[in-house]
């Protein structure tokens, strides 16, 4: 008796766990692109396109393979608009299913859902652990249990020792477990970014931007020019053109900034790995390989590894052990709403402005840009951790709620009250200036701190301590910083929540 196969738009990899010993001949694969899925946000338009081709290649590789594939389109007459409701019209339109087989779902509301499953339908369910990961959520739970804190840096030196990679027997290689003192260089004004590998849309990926273009024409962003890769060839291609051209120079410039550079030393493979287009282990392995050979620098290699084999894996377990409630932190009471330039990129802030317009044009912002300058304004401007959650899930062809709730509720935000980062991550314009040449052009002064050109950062950021001070007392972190706060004289202190609160006002935020 055949079995039904649901794989979901994130699950686009032959070595699933659900297609392990599955049986060409006799059982089915479900696919279906609904409206319950594309719409829980409003995803960019550019993820829409993204996903919805890579789910259509993929099957046509199943097929390829033999398998028979049940493909239900977002606009096929009978499309129910649900998961649940179009796995039930499947059992029920194949008459001799006895098995619906299905991957977890990296997401606790679908995984909710599907636990419900079997008592709906009048088959066997059987729901399947994700294999794609290097660590299984029970090795996550393990290494948490009885700890006090839940430090990445651990965790990542657990999985290094567990891996092997980068180490030279029981020692990490080059003697030190992490190389991010050297990976703080600022983009020297001579230095020629690399260029990038992209490719064409082809027929397929052209039909879906048409769709997306008609069923989402008021979605976040621009669709147009899409040169994605949507297939596991070319994801492989993308990732062996970083390997080979890019990755040497990752290490250094990977913290740096510039204006109207989005891609930098990046790797833009997140949204591959984060559907099953590439497999995280194997690209450790071929970074690893790299240094190795001496074709690039540790620094480099490590710093990309960490990435992930150290955030990637952290987070997702992270995401897991804390369970549902964790979203519902907001341990500064953050409760402002998000200023309307994070949806227009209209600011004179030029590095809010460029981290923005390029998250417009491609979906897609560095890991600096993320934290740094627009996840670093939402805190020092107290943005209700909902609406910042909201807006990352949105605007990123990459973000799924496992890995981005824990980067942006902990680690941008800190509204998990130090779960993940050890102190809040602000800062003034002093560190983007540092790390950039945003403020080179920008109409406003970053070494000034109240007066009407300052850089809103300046003022935000003091105006941040003076409010937090009192909740952030005891974080051993933020001692040295908060002496500041206490030399600051009563005038000051009026002057910056003075400017603070004008600023506020200008943005619409109050």
């Amino acid at each position: 008796m055949p079995s039904l196969i649901l794989v979901l738009g994130d699950q686009l990899s032959l070595s699933m766990s659900s297609l392990k010993d599955a049986n060409p001949e006799s059982d089915i694969v479900l696919m279906a692109e609904v409206m319950e899925e594309a719409t829980y946000v409003g995803h960019h338009k550019k993820k829409l396109a993204f996903v919805f081709s890579a789910m259509r290649h993929f099957a046509h590789e199943l097929e390829k393979k033999g398998f028979s594939v049940r493909y239900v389109h977002l606009t096929d007459k009978n499309n129910q608009g649900a998961l649940r409701a179009e796995v039930s019209r499947a059992i029920e339109d194949l008459s001799d299913v006895e098995k619906l087989i299905v991957t977890k779902p990296g997401e606790w509301r679908l995984l909710a859902d599907m636990e419900d499953w079997p008592d709906l339908f009048d088959v066997e369910v059987e729901l399947r652990d994700d294999t794609r990961f290097i660590a299984t959520l029970d090795d996550f739970s393990d290494w948490a249990a009885d700890r006090k804190q839940l430090r990445m840096e651990y965790f990542y030196r657990e999985m290094r020792r567990k891996t092997g990679l980068l180490m030279d027997g029981d020692e990490p290689a080059g003697g030190e477990w992490n190389y991010d003192q050297e990976n703080r260089k600022r983009l020297p004004n001579s230095k020629q970014t690399p260029q990038r590998w992209f490719c064409e849309p082809d027929d397929i990926t052209q039909e879906v931007m048409d769709l997306v273009e008609d069923q989402f024409p008021d979605n976040f962003g621009r669709l147009r020019p899409f040169n994605y890769g949507v297939t596991q060839k070319q994801a492989e291609a993308a990732r062996d053109a970083f390997i080979s051209d890019i990755l040497p120079g990752f290490g250094d410039y990977q913290d740096a900034m510039a204006q109207e550079e989005p891609w930098m030393w990046h790797s833009i493979l997140s949204l591959y790995l984060n559907v099953g287009l590439l497999d995280p282990l194997d690209l450790c392995k071929r970074a690893e390989a790299e240094w190795r050979e001496g074709r690039a620098p540790l620094n480099a290699v490590e710093g990309f590894v960490r990435q992930i084999l150290g955030w990637r894996e952290y987070v997702r377990g992270l995401y897991w052990y804390k369970g549902p409630e964790y979203k519902n932190s907001n341990f500064l009471n953050a409760q402002n709403d998000m200023p309307e330039f994070y949806w227009t990129g209209e600011t004179d802030m030029a590095c809010m402005s460029d981290a923005i317009q390029q998250t417009i044009e491609h979906a897609y912002a560095h890991h600096i840009q993320r934290l740094m300058v627009t996840g670093n304004f939402a805190l020092l401007t107290g943005i209700h951790p909902d609406q910042v959650n909201n807006w990352y899930m949105r605007v990123y062809a990459d973000a799924y709620e496992w890995v981005e709730l824990p980067n942006t509720h902990g680690m941008a935000l800190f509204a998990d009250g130090g779960v993940i980062a050890s102190k809040p991550y602000a800062a003034s314009a002093n560190y983007i200036n540092k790390m950039s040449d945003y403020c080179g052009n920008c109409r406003y002064n970053h070494k000034g701190r109240v007066e009407d050109d300052a850089c809103p950062f300046n003022a935000l950021y003091w105006n941040f301590l003076i409010r937090n001070q009192d909740v952030l007392q005891t974080n051993p972190r933020m001692g040295l910083v908060l002496k500041n706060v206490e030399r600051l004289s009563d005038d000051d202190r009026k002057q910056i929540q003075a400017r603070a609160a004008s600023l506020m006002k200008s943005f619409g935020m109050c």
